[in-house]
């Protein structure tokens, strides 16, 4: 069974930076695209960022000089740095994987959210 299992939400003052984490377990293939989304009290699910395994990264215009993302591919592991908060940042993030259990055949998968509260 896979798993993404994040970490690294919280509350922050504007202007302040946090860094998430999230980790694919289990018993898989291999880890495609990887990738933030967000979801702010009644507005829908928004990308951040992705990033491929290859390294190509891909990053909505609002968090453009401000965020980082990252992956070591050996841990399965991709990283969200956020610099410059703002109170709009404020929302769950959630950590989405592209995965292969069994070749060629690739699933999507969800973390079970982090909250990130930014303070004016």
């Amino acid at each position: 069974q896979v798993q993404l299992v994040e970490s690294g939400g919280g509350l922050v003052q504007a202007g302040g930076s946090l860094r998430l984490s999230c980790a694919a377990s289990g018993s898989f293939s291999s880890v495609n695209t990887m990738g933030w989304y967000r979801q702010a009290p009644g507005k829908m699910r928004e990308l951040v960022a992705t990033i491929a395994s290859g390294g190509h990264t891909n990053y909505a215009n609002f968090v453009k000089g401000r965020f980082t993302i990252s992956r070591v591919n050996d841990k399965n592991t991709v990283y969200l740095q956020m610099n410059s908060l703002k109170p709009e940042d404020t929302a769950v993030y959630y950590c989405n994987a592209a995965i292969i259990i069994y070749r060629p055949y690739e699933s999507s998968y969800w973390g079970q959210g982090t909250q990130v509260t930014v303070s004016s």
